[in-house]
């Protein structure tokens, strides 16, 4: 089950007490004070990694906590420091505030860990209390508590290339085509209810990694259909493929639907409307559909490209363009 966003509890540890104890032995009766300090807290450590793809795994847990230190021994033994808890995230998961709703960290780079809660310090046994006028001291500390926040988790897909359309364009047709992934295809609308990531390879040695996302309908950005939840998967790639249904059943006229696609970006974000786009008619398989490519061409003002999924009809085209494409984004972000 895809899950992409979730609350929890996050509790690091607590430090150890200190230690109370005096040194006893065959050859001491009243020896000095040796009570040793107590271990720190687990941590709670997030490790965002290309091994999980869902926040499923963390489903059902309300509160993760790590272990708490272990007191302080006699003859200045310091307790066991408590396990860090490492939880696994998928690369892009957004850590946000729960109460207050500002970002803590964006997890975008896979094997960087970052420590979510930290565990408190133990306390110093007796023995760091001695002195030449407190022989014999009985202070001791109490482990520090350690920090506790309440966090959402919040995963934002990372791909070269997101998909956008309305129900029935091609997506998933056009992802299964190009990639290894399998997502579920009918005739019907809606068909892909979560999002799906599939690797293309394009032309030479290169791979792109591409998004599909639910189909769009008119009024996404104000929650209508599935609403603009899933628009946030596409935020971090670096190029759209607008498809756009040039066949003669359309769930709407190519201009329209071009139309519509458009309006709901730029209510969601004017950033991502912003972002370079490659308009693409799908179901070109006879001279009709070609003939609406080209309309739709002209009424938008801008190149369409045409392709079929079904007979791989402009697939390569396709490819080529979209890695051209992205090489000159890229080479323009460094500059």
């Amino acid at each position: 089950m895809f899950v992409d966003e979730l609350e929890v509890t996050v509790r690091a540890g607590k430090g150890g007490d200190g230690c109370v104890s005096f040194l006893r032995d065959a050859r001491t009766l009243k020896g000095g004070p040796d009570g040793g300090d107590g271990g720190k807290g687990g941590d709670i450590v997030l490790l965002p990694t290309t091994h999980k793809n869902t926040l499923y795994h963390l489903t059902g847990q309300r509160v993760l906590a790590a272990r708490n230190g272990e007191q302080g021994g006699s003859q200045e033994c310091y307790g066991k420091a408590g396990e860090d808890l490492v939880i696994e995230v998928p690369v892009g998961t957004a850590v946000l505030d729960a109460e207050r709703g500002h970002l803590l960290r964006d997890l975008d780079v896979a094997d960087e860990p970052w420590i979510a809660a930290r565990g408190g310090h133990g306390g110093r046994g007796n023995a760091r209390f001695k002195s030449p006028t407190n022989r014999s001291p009985r202070q001791f500390e109490r482990g520090k508590e350690g920090e506790e926040r309440r966090v959402r988790l919040s995963l934002k897909l990372i791909a070269d290339v997101g998909l956008l359309g309305l129900p029935n364009a091609g997506k998933s047709t056009l992802l299964s085509a190009i990639t290894k992934a399998r997502p579920k295809i009918a005739s019907y609308p809606f068909t892909t209810l979560e999002p799906m990531l599939g690797i293309a390879q394009g032309p030479g040695d290169t791979t792109v990694v591409v998004a599909d996302i639910p189909g769009l309908v008119e009024g996404a950005s104000s929650g209508r259909g599935l609403g603009d939840k899933f628009l946030k998967h596409v935020e971090r790639t670096r190029l759209l493929l607008h498809l756009i249904d040039c066949s003669d059943l359309p769930l709407d006229e190519p201009e329209a639907a071009f139309g519509v696609v458009r309006r709901e970006l730029e209510q969601h974000s004017a950033e991502l409307a912003g972002r370079p786009t490659i308009v693409v008619a799908t179901k070109i398989e006879d001279d009709a559909a070609r003939a609406r490519a080209q309309a739709l061409a002209t009424a938008i003002g801008r190149p369409v490209m045409p392709i079929s999924s079904a007979t791989g009809q402009g697939l390569p085209e396709l490819l080529r363009a979209v890695v051209t494409m992205l090489s000159a984004v890229r080479d323009g972000a460094e500059r």
